[in-house]
């Protein structure tokens, strides 16, 4: 091992002398005098951030700034504007002039974290500045230029993305001019061990406590195990037991406490059968639960109405109270010949396919006890489009709250992301 790269393990805290994450920490280094863009791939919590913060510090670039962006964290409605800022009154709140994160960083690196989150308008502004340096804030017309270093990380898989449509090609290659790949500590059996001694001793200094430490079975059992969440996982894991655990000495059985062997979680590799969730799936869940909610308010609203007569009678009723009790409470022909009926209507047709005139009328004794709740016939029949359905409701929930999205996403019970996006498909911009 070279003295570069193990006075970076060491500034950097990196254990481990797996093949793989050498190779990858030598290319940071080779590639960090160059103005190349970076893509760094690996699954979550395999330490992708150590890259750029390694490219950034060995470049000329090393005495300005340095930014992280998390692409999966920023709202689609604001990311334009946390990138590239915006202009005063460009859009609703934007009460100043704001510079975004290309123009603060200028002369520096922005690491783009989760980029294969980003939404696909803001993609074809990022590939304008990899191109030329240029963007424009949202809400101008004015171009300007930047000079910054990108790099780049995804656990995405990226040709799906693009054979999916969620993100460009052009792109995937304008950033992948490097690809750095960072195993998975599974891959790393040989530095479980280090990596747990490293921790149990960074916790017993942190917490004032003796160091834990592993019987030769616990240290097998640990270097079997998949760890699913990577150095993340084991690192909360050390920190757990440190605190948690009085016995010092750890052994397969209190292991197998915090991560049980049958936890394993297999790795799916190439199913083209195997049917993941969509979002499309996930929002029709939510709006099958809005639609259900809606279904108990109004039986709900029934029974409230039904005791307001049973109470008051139908004397004192105004012609706006009779007329709202009708549209609620439509019984079905044979029950309007009942003389304990509350509502009838008079039909135009014989085959009863409309419904008009409602007619409120009571037995001499007020009472109320027959009531049943009956489907309405309207005279077009009601549009079942999960589509039209959602669309109103987003207008509804818009207009309730003033234009508030936010306020709006609450009330749906949506993420404010995918409010933005369903705005943009039902073109609701104004």
């Amino acid at each position: 091992m070279s003295n570069e790269l193990q006075n970076i393990k060491n500034r950097f805290g990196i254990i481990g002398n797996f093949p793989a994450l050498n190779r990858a920490l030598e290319k940071s280094i080779q590639v960090a005098p160059t103005d190349i863009s970076v893509l760094v791939i690996g699954e979550s919590g395999v330490g992708k951030e150590f890259i750029p913060k390694i490219i950034h510090s060995e470049s000329k670039r090393k005495h300005q700034p340095y930014i992280v962006v998390n692409c999966g964290a920023i709202p689609e409605g604001t990311i334009d504007s946390e990138l590239f800022g915006h202009e005063k009154g460009s859009f609703t709140g934007a009460t100043a002039t704001r510079k975004g994160y290309f123009e603060v960083a200028d002369g520096g690196t922005i690491f783009l974290d989760e980029v294969g989150e980003l939404p696909v308008q803001t993609q074809v502004r990022l590939l304008r500045v990899l191109e030329s340096g240029e963007f424009m804030k949202v809400g101008s017309s004015q171009v300007q230029k930047t000079n910054v270093r990108i790099v780049a990380a995804t656990n995405v898989n990226m040709m799906k993305a693009i054979h999916d449509g969620r993100f460009r090609e052009d792109l995937y290659y304008r950033l992948n001019t490097v690809q750095i790949d960072m195993p998975a500590l599974r891959e790393r059996k040989g530095d479980i061990h280090l990596l747990f001694r490293k921790f149990a001793i960074d916790f017993a200094e942190k917490y004032r406590m003796p160091e834990l430490e592993l019987d030769p079975s616990a240290v097998h059992y640990i270097e079997n195990y998949s760890f699913p969440g990577n150095v993340r996982q084991l690192r909360n894991l050390v920190e757990q037991m440190t605190v948690v655990e009085r016995e010092r000495n750890i052994t397969v059985a209190k292991l197998a406490e915090y991560i049980p062997m049958d936890a394993h979680l297999p790795m799916v590799v190439n199913q083209p059968n195997s049917q993941k969730q969509t979002d499309f799936g996930n929002e029709r869940e939510i709006m099958y639960k809005i639609l259900f909610d809606m279904r108990n308010d109004i039986n709900d609203l029934k029974s409230l109405t039904s005791e307001l007569i049973k109470n008051r009678g139908t004397a004192d009723l105004s012609n706006q109270e009779k007329n709202l009790i009708s549209r609620i409470y439509t019984p079905e022909p044979q029950q309007a010949a009942n003389a304990n009926s509350l509502l009838y209507f008079e039909n135009n047709n014989a085959n009863n396919q409309s419904v008009q005139n409602p007619t409120i009328v009571s037995n001499s004794e007020d009472t109320y006890e027959d009531f049943e709740d009956i489907e309405v016939e309207e005279n077009r029949p009601e549009s079942l489009s999960l589509q039209n359905n959602e669309k109103d409701l987003i207008v509804k929930a818009l207009e309730k709250h003033n234009g508030r999205r936010n306020r709006a996403a609450d009330e749906l019970g949506i993420s404010q992301r995918t409010l933005y996006r369903k705005i943009k498909q039902y073109n609701l911009e104004e």
